[in-house]
């Protein structure tokens, strides 16, 4: 199973009939006639009634459709059935009703609709004594995970994966125009390139409903697809991040890099079998920021020889460290599983699992210490609680962190805690905010665009490289001879609710200007520094949109002449 054989170059070739296939398994077409006026009763309260819940929508349902109903009409067949009846012209479609109907809500709110694909198992570098090794999944996953699950079912095959998520997604009434593709499982850099290649190939062809002749044509095709890639995400060692990795990983699209570093202990990383040292994981930063790549870290809390106390000092190091100051961050306390060489030391005395208070207190330490342009995305895996052999076994541990951090007084300022998310906005109320840090080969500035209430509803990240002298730590040689030089636009994204693209703004935070206003402040911060050229790592589905502001398309960048 973990041969190159198994990989295999592209494992079946392009039918167009798959993405069709994929729609009518996932939607399950409903016969409606036996209960249109029913439905359509319905959906006239959802559309007027004033106070609006999830326990709303429960009670209209068994109202209109009674028990038997009720059953039959789930609420993603619910949004399949409102769908049809607006394609019939039996409904004028209202936007604010679809968002009443959707199913999982945040699953969009952050502005785009996230894709995640697993690759297929694969012989891993690392000997890490906490990882669970599962000869059918790439390491470090379980069968029984939700996403793992889904990809094992579908023979790890990406294009499968991609349009069934789409699919998935749009029927549970999500726009899936705007997508974040994130491929995951074990190594990314260790797989063969040829397996890498033609991954991210089928993964955009699933996206663009089209087959290609190559990744480039592909890419091409994206700019205008129906499901346009907007982010690309891998995950990775910082020990196999190299200059050469580093073009690599642009050729293919991938604009932010996930990247486990679990520690800022050498000693810690040691005992743990880690594999690479702290100054590995501040070089594989560096390297990756001055290519513009979004810094996806993971933090690993409760490993062997840690304890609380040194665990919150780790912690600070990510932010008093200018080699670090990561863009998005994964903290995942460790989880003694079966089958893992923890066990051993968890068997002769030598490793403690934290207590629920123990890791609650420190969590509450950690988030209170996250910078307000950083997000945080988990405080905690989420690893079925049958695999967990001692230890915390709480899935919803960020709820109850957050909800004793408010019981305390207690602030998260991450960008996932301060999105505007659902609330409706006035663009012409929004103001620019700006902050900034040393790191040591960049000023990094944050651009953000507040709310009256100071809710975040757009963001840019700008980087300022640092001249190659004495005291930057990368030389020529380390940064592509294309962006030598130029101000990077490492991020641009604005917050809320997806939608769909071209689709007017009512209330949410897309499609005001937000973005535009964010790149015209990053371009003039840019000039009065001195910087001649404003270059923009940009995924394949948003080239289109730099364009209309004044990008050109170079090798792996775009560009734009100050």
């Amino acid at each position: 199973m973990t041969n190159d054989s198994y990989l295999g170059e592209k494992s079946d070739p392009f039918d167009p009939a798959r993405l069709a296939q994929w729609r009518r398994a996932h939607a399950d077409p409903l016969d409606l006639t036996a209960h249109e006026d029913a439905l359509l009763a319905l959906l006239a309260e959802v559309q007027t009634v004033r106070t609006w819940s999830q326990r709303t929508l429960d009670r209209l349902i068994r109202q209109h459709l009674g028990p038997a109903g009720a059953a039959r009409f789930t609420r993603d067949r619910l949004v399949q059935a409102y769908q049809a009846l607006v394609d019939a012209g039996k409904l004028d479609f209202e936007r604010e009703t679809l968002t009443r109907l959707q199913r999982k809500p945040t699953r969009t709110i952050s502005g785009v609709a996230p894709v995640a694909v697993l690759t297929k198992p694969y012989a891993c570098p690392g000997a890490c004594i906490f990882c669970p090794t599962d000869e059918w999944m790439p390491k470090s996953y379980l069968r029984d995970e939700p996403g793992a699950q889904r990809a094992y079912l579908e023979q790890f095959d990406p294009f499968s994966q991609t349009a069934g998520r789409i699919a998935a997604l749009e029927t549970i009434g999500h726009a899936a125009d705007k997508i974040e593709l994130l491929i995951l499982g074990g190594t990314w850099s260790a797989y063969p390139r040829h397996y890498q290649e033609t991954f991210v190939l089928r993964c955009l062809e699933a996206m663009n409903e089209q087959p290609a002749v190559n990744l480039a044509e592909a890419q091409r095709h994206n700019e205008s697809a129906p499901h346009r890639n907007v982010g690309l995400v891998i995950e990775t060692r910082p020990d196999w991040i190299t200059p050469q990795e580093v073009l690599w990983l642009r050729r293919l699209g991938v604009t932010k890099v996930q990247l486990g570093i679990q520690s800022l202990d050498d000693r810690i990383l040691a005992l743990n079998k880690r594999g690479h040292t702290v100054e590995q994981s501040r070089r594989a930063v560096r390297l990756l920021r001055a290519a513009g790549f979004k810094l996806h870290l993971h933090w690993m809390p409760n490993l062997l020889g840690a304890t609380p106390e040194s665990d919150l000092a780790d912690f600070q190091r990510l932010w008093s460290d200018p080699a670090l100051r990561p863009d998005e961050l994964k903290i995942y306390p460790c989880s003694l599983l079966e089958g893992t060489e923890l066990m051993a030391h968890w068997r002769a005395g030598h490793y403690r699992p934290y207590t629920r208070d123990e890791l609650l207190e420190l969590l509450i330490g950690c988030k209170a210490l996250v910078p307000p342009d950083c997000r945080l995305n988990r405080v905690i895996r989420d690893i079925p609680s049958d695999h967990i052999v001692a230890g915390n076994r709480t899935v919803n541990l960020r709820q109850v962190v957050q909800q004793e951090m408010a019981r305390r007084g207690l602030i998260c300022h991450c960008i996932r805690c301060q999105e505007v998310r659902g609330h409706a906005i006035e663009a012409q109320h929004l103001t620019l905010d700006t902050l900034n840090h040393p790191t040591d080969i960049s000023q990094e500035w944050f651009l953000r665009m507040l709310t009256p209430a100071g809710r975040l509803a757009g963001f840019l990240r700008l980087s300022l490289p640092r001249p190659f002298d004495a005291a930057n730590p990368l030389t020529p040689a380390d940064v592509s001879a294309e962006i030598q030089g130029a101000a990077m636009i490492r991020e641009v994204h604005v917050v809320g609710p997806a939608l769909v693209v071209g689709a007017d703004s009512r209330g949410e935070a897309q499609h005001v200007g937000v973005g535009r206003r964010l790149v015209a402040a990053a371009q003039e911060l840019a000039q009065a520094q001195g910087f001649k050229q404003l270059t923009v790592i940009a995924a394949a589905g948003t080239r289109d949109y730099y364009r209309r502001l004044g990008f050109e398309l170079g090798d792996l960048y775009m560009h734009l002449r100050l």
